[in-house]
């Protein structure tokens, strides 16, 4: 019985001097080496053989990017408005010796430092820049916590704003001037609306009335060439006749007042006021004015025909 114990002590000795020698460091960590308490080396992944109670691991360091929550906090704007923010940060540790030993807890002191930033960065801005500028808040403090952290051994690669939440009050008074906003630009877009709609039915006028007035001209125009025209045939039906009267032709003078008969007895027709017409006895008279008018024609014919016949000869 004696032997079979000190076999099993023995046993259990050398089952513990081998898990104290040969040790295995996982993918993705890294472990630091300390002789007698103080740090000797870095053991990376793989197999390592230590000296029992000469050796002994200190730290296991993950060396893998880890993503650690921002707690919410109030913070104070510029403008003394209390928004309510949280994040998150995105980081890694690329040398264990310095996480492990020169800060005592890593991920509170990454924590108030970026809380603390937080309040930095938001305390300098309104509130209108920290809810519209969110790229550059994470910029301004990925940039001042990378700095901080250097000498701990730790790279930052992103910090994200999560969200940033004013209070109530504050919410329903943006969405009241939003919709106010909103108002304003279709108020402004009716009223070019109505000025444009004006402006083209002035245009329009304009050229009616410009084209009017090109009418009128033309008509004004045409009249005046005809009224040329009529004197034109006028003053030539006038010579011809006082070619006649010097010949001694009486039909020229009867051509004369059967014109004028004609003129006055249409102008009577054409009054509306004028309802009854009475034509005197002697209208047949007008018969023979109007034969005389044939005659004057027909006379001016056979000396226009004479005429010619003599050009030819």
């Amino acid at each position: 019985m004696g032997g079979g114990a000190l076999a099993l002590v023995l046993l259990v000795v050398a089952a513990i001097f081998i898990a104290k020698t040969v040790r295995v460091v996982p993918q993705g960590y890294e472990w630091t080496k300390e002789t007698f308490g103080r740090y000797t080396s870095t053991m990376g992944p793989g197999l390592h053989i230590l000296m029992p109670i000469y050796h002994a691991v200190g730290r296991k360091m993950n060396m893998m990017e880890q993503v650690l929550d921002v707690p919410s906090q109030d913070v104070i704007t510029k403008d003394n408005a209390v928004v309510r923010v949280d994040g998150v940060v995105f980081y890694q540790v690329l040398d264990a010796a310095k996480a492990a030993y020169e800060v005592s807890n890593l991920n509170q002191a990454i924590l108030n430092l970026i809380m603390t930033n937080i309040r930095t960065v938001l305390g300098s801005m309104d509130l209108d820049e920290s809810l519209s500028k969110r790229d550059d808040i994470n910029a301004r403090l990925l940039r001042v916590v990378d700095e901080a952290t250097h000498p701990w051994g730790l790279k930052c690669n992103r910090i994200e704003i999560k969200d940033i939440q004013p209070p109530r009050d504050l919410i329903d008074s943006m969405a009241r001037q939003m919709k106010a906003e909103r108002e304003k630009r279709a108020n402004i877009l009716e009223a070019e609306g109505f000025r444009q709609a004006a402006i083209l039915k002035a245009e329009g006028e304009k050229q009616a009335v410009i084209l009017a007035a090109e009418g009128d001209r033309e008509a004004a125009f045409r009249a005046a060439e005809a009224r040329e025209r009529q004197a034109e045939a006028e003053a030539k039906a006038t010579t011809m006749v006082s070619q006649a009267i010097r010949q001694g032709d009486i039909n020229a003078v009867n051509y004369f007042v059967a014109t004028k008969y004609v003129d006055a007895l249409k102008a009577m027709v054409s009054a509306p006021n004028q309802k009854i017409m009475l034509l005197p006895m002697e209208s047949m008279g007008l018969l023979g004015s109007l034969a005389g008018i044939a005659e004057v024609a027909k006379s001016s014919l056979e000396q226009q025909q004479a005429t010619k016949a003599l050009a030819k000869s």
